[in-house]
């Protein structure tokens, strides 16, 4: 389901009927929105591979990580249009409902995040808010070696890496169903419109 109508370009009816019928684009996600998506993607592989064996570097990546954290909170609510959680709500509770049509190919069409796209959106940013701040914890003298906190921080980044393998999968599964690459409108900002797919 289109998530809504898009107006007619200006002059799409001097447009040939060639050009009629090719792919319209429109800009969905920012650049601060891209650039924090892809600075999230980097600092995660690197903070995955780095303890015991670059501890200096995997606390640095993981400040990093709670930085960037705080950022998607704030564009959150004062980001561009699809960049805001204004829609969460109502994704998160459509999102089992749309789970379940995908078992026979049925995606609907969304302009930004997909019910899918929304569920796995506070999947990560909880896993990675519990995952930053009890590593945090684990390096102050208060929590130092504490049980709960070395189990909290373990568990919730084996569960972001889970996370994030399911992502991919789920990016690559959805530009397959809908014939269109996904990771490029992560890359560009912009995703295609139109009925057909």
């Amino acid at each position: 389901m289109i998530e809504e109508a898009v107006p007619e370009a200006r002059g799409a009816s001097d447009r040939s009927p060639a050009d009629r019928t090719a792919p319209r684009t429109i800009a969905v996600w920012d650049l601060p929105l891209r650039l924090w998506h892809w600075a999230l993607a980097i600092c995660v592989l690197a903070a995955w591979f780095t303890p015991t064996v670059f501890d200096r570097l995997h606390r640095i990546v993981g400040y990093m990580v709670l930085g960037l954290l705080a950022f998607r909170l704030v564009w959150g609510f004062w980001g561009s249009r699809y960049s805001r959680f204004r829609m969460v709500g109502v994704r998160l509770r459509a999102a089992p409902g749309y789970l379940w049509n995908l078992r026979r190919g049925m995606t609907g069409r969304y302009i930004g995040l997909n019910p899918a796209g929304t569920l796995m959106l506070v999947a990560l940013l909880a896993s990675l808010a519990v995952s930053t701040i009890t590593g945090a914890m684990s390096v102050t003298v208060t929590f130092f070696g504490v049980w709960w906190v070395e189990d909290a921080h373990h568990y919730s980044s084996d569960a972001v890496i889970v996370l994030v393998v399911l992502h991919v999968v789920g990016v690559v599964l959805m530009g397959i169903l809908q014939r269109e690459n996904l990771i490029r409108a992560m890359i560009t900002g912009r995703k295609r419109i139109g009925t057909h797919l």
